[in-house]
C-alpha cells in the first residue's frame, strides 16, 4: 500500500511538474506569434530558446491521462493566463491556444505569407527612421553596405536554417535541431555542451534590452523636438516615458499590448510613406552634390551597426521555419522579404537624405516641418512605448529562466512562491530593470550611437559571425568550396566590422557619458 502511494505521489509530481513547463512553454509559443507582429519580433526570438526545452520535458500522454484523472473543471475559452507552477487552466482542446502549448504536430501552422510578414516586420521597423544617418557619414558606401547586409544577412538566414538538419541512416534530410541555442551548443559538444547556448542567450538579453534604451531613447527624442518651447528637457521627457512604461513590471501575458503594437505596426509603414511623400514634394531641392564618395573614418563604423541592426531577425528564424506549413518555401520567403527590404530601406535612407542633406538628424523625424512632425513623433512615441513591454517581457523571462528558476543550477532562490505569484523582491528586480533602461537612455540620449553599439556588439555576432561559424563547424564535410569561402568570408568581413563598429560607438558613448555627467 505504502509503495503504490508512493508511485501515485511520484506520477502526480510529474503531472505537475510537466504541466509547468507545458504551461510555460506554451506562453511562449504564444508570445512568439504575437510578438512577431511587432517590428522587432522579439517574442519570437524567446520562444525559439524555450521551444527546445518544451520538447524535451513534455510528455503530452502524461498530461493528458493525469489530466483526465485530476477531474478538474473544463478552462474557459480563451483564457491564456498561466502560473508558474503549473495550476493554471489548460487551454480547450482545438483552440489556437492548445495548438500552440503542443510541440511538433501539434503546433498551429503559418503560410509563407505570414512568414514573411513576420520578417518583413523584424526588418522594417522603428529602426529604419536612422538609415539616414547612416548615409550622412557613409554616402555611396553606405548605400552599397544597405544592399550588402541585406545579402548577407539573407544568405546566413538561409544557412543558420541548414545547421537544423542533418542527413539520417537513409539518406533523408530530417531535422534534428529547434532553435539557435540547440545549434549553438551541438557546436561546442561534447566538450562544453551548453557553453555556446549560454554565449546566445547572452548576445539575446544584451540586444533586448538595448532595444528597450533605444525606446526610451528615440520617445524622449521625439517628444523634446515636438514641442521645443515646453520648459521641458529631453531627459523630462524620458522620465515620464518611463513612469508610463512601469507597469511593465507587473505584466504575466501580452495578449492585450501585441494587438496594439499590430496597429501601431500599420501607422508606422503609413508614417513612412508620409516622409517619402514629403521628401519627394521637395525633389527640385535634392542635394545630389553632397553625397559623397569618401567616408568619415570616426563616424562611418557607427553607420555600419546601425545598418546591421535594422536587418537583425535570425534569433527568431529556427522557431519560424519550423512553424511554417511549408519549409521548403523558406528560401523562397527570404529572398523576396530582403530585396524588398533592401529597395525601400535604400530608397527611404537615400530620398530622406537628399532632401536634408547635412542637416539630417539622428531620427529623420525631427527634421520634418513643425506643422506635422508633433503629429507624426506622437504616433511614433505611442509606437515605442506599446513596443517596449515586449522586449522588456523575454528579457525578464531569460533572466528568471537562468538564474532563479534553472533547478540545482540556478544562482539565486526562485523569485515565485509555492503558489507561482511573484515575490516582492521579485517585483523589485522587474523596477530595477526598467529604471535602468531610464539611466542608460539619461546619460546616454544618443540614438545613433546606442543603435549602432548594439548592432556592432549582438547585431553583427547573432547574424553574420555565429551562422557562419555554425555553418562550417556543422556542416563543412558537405560544403562545396564556394559556401567556404561565403562562409570564411562573411566571418573575417563581419568581425572586422564588429569590432571597429563597436570601439567607434563604445568612444562616442564614453565621451558623451562624461559630457552629461560633467552636466
Amino acid at each position: 500500500m505504502a509503495t503504490l502511494l508512493r508511485s501515485k505521489l511520484s506520477n502526480v509530481a510529474t503531472s505537475v511538474s510537466h504541466k509547468s513547463q507545458a504551461k510555460m512553454s506554451g506562453m511562449f509559443a504564444r508570445m512568439g506569434f504575437q510578438a512577431a507582429t511587432d517590428e522587432e519580433a522579439v517574442g519570437f526570438a524567446h520562444c525559439d530558446d524555450l521551444d527546445m526545452e518544451h520538447r524535451q520535458g513534455l510528455q503530452m500522454d502524461i498530461l493528458k491521462s493525469e489530466g483526465s484523472e485530476e477531474g478538474g473543471e473544463p478552462p474557459l475559452e480563451g483564457d491564456i493566463h498561466y502560473q508558474r507552477d503549473g495550476t493554471g487552466p489548460l487551454p480547450p482542446s482545438g483552440s489556437k491556444e492548445a495548438c500552440s502549448e503542443l510541440s511538433g504536430q501539434g503546433k498551429p501552422k503559418i503560410t509563407a505569407w505570414e512568414a514573411g510578414w513576420n520578417v518583413t516586420n523584424a526588418i522594417q521597423g522603428m529602426f529604419v527612421l536612422g538609415l539616414p544617418y547612416a548615409i550622412l557619414h557613409g554616402g555611396y558606401l553606405g548605400l552599397f553596405l544597405i544592399i550588402f547586409a541585406a545579402v548577407v544577412c539573407c544568405y546566413t538566414g538561409k544557412i543558420l536554417i541548414a545547421c537544423l538538419y542533418e542527413e539520417n541512416e537513409d539518406g533523408e534530410i530530417v531535422r534534428v535541431r529547434d532553435s539557435y541555442v540547440d545549434i549553438a551548443n551541438a557546436c561546442c559538444a561534447p566538450r562544453f555542451p551548453t557553453l555556446g547556448g549560454r554565449i546566445v542567450n547572452v548576445a539575446q538579453i544584451i540586444e533586448l534590452v538595448m532595444t528597450c534604451i533605444l525606446y526610451v531613447v528615440v520617445s524622449g527624442n521625439l517628444m523634446y523636438n515636438s514641442f521645443p518651447n515646453l520648459p521641458v528637457s529631453q531627459k523630462s521627457w524620458s522620465i515620464i516615458a518611463t513612469a508610463v512604461l512601469l507597469p511593465c513590471a507587473f505584466l504575466k501575458n501580452l495578449k492585450a499590448v501585441s494587438k496594439f503594437s499590430l496597429l501601431c505596426t500599420l501607422a508606422h509603414f503609413v508614417i513612412n510613406i508620409l516622409v517619402i511623400a514629403y521628401c519627394l514634394s521637395r525633389a527640385r531641392d535634392w542635394a545630389w552634390e553632397k553625397v559623397k564618395f569618401y567616408i568619415d573614418v570616426k563616424k562611418f563604423p557607427i553607420s555600419i551597426g546601425i545598418i546591421v541592426f535594422s536587418y537583425t531577425s535570425q534569433i527568431f528564424l529556427p522557431s519560424l521555419e519550423g512553424n511554417m506549413q511549408n519549409p521548403k518555401e523558406f528560401h523562397c520567403m527570404m529572398n523576396w522579404t530582403h530585396i524588398a527590404a533592401c529597395i525601400l530601406k535604400g530608397l527611404f535612407a537615400l530620398v530622406a537624405y537628399l532632401t536634408w542633406a547635412d542637416e539630417t538628424k539622428e531620427v529623420i523625424t525631427d527634421n520634418l516641418p513643425s506643422t506635422i512632425r508633433a503629429v507624426v513623433n506622437i504616433f511614433l512615441v505611442a509606437k515605442a512605448l506599446l513596443s517596449y513591454p515586449l522586449p522588456f517581457f523575454a528579457a525578464v523571462e531569460v533572466l528568471e529562466r537562468s538564474l532563479f528558476q534553472d533547478g540545482n543550477r540556478a544562482f539565486f532562490p526562485n523569485c515565485y512562491g509555492g503558489d507561482g505569484r511573484l515575490k516582492s523582491w521579485g517585483l523589485t528586480l522587474r523596477c530595477a530593470l526598467v529604471v535602468f533602461t531610464l539611466l542608460m537612455a539619461i546619460y546616454v540620449p544618443h540614438f545613433a550611437l546606442l543603435m549602432g553599439l548594439t548592432g556592432s556588439l549582438t547585431g553583427a555576432g547573432l547574424c553574420f559571425l555565429l551562422p557562419s561559424l555554425f555553418h562550417l563547424k556543422l556542416l563543412w564535410r558537405k560544403l562545396l568550396w564556394h559556401h567556404v569561402f561565403f562562409d570564411v568570408a562573411i566571418f573575417v568581413i563581419g568581425g572586422i566590422c564588429s569590432v571597429s563598429g563597436f570601439i567607434h560607438s563604445l568612444e562616442g558613448l564614453i565621451e558623451a557619458f562624461r559630457t552629461n555627467a560633467e552636466d
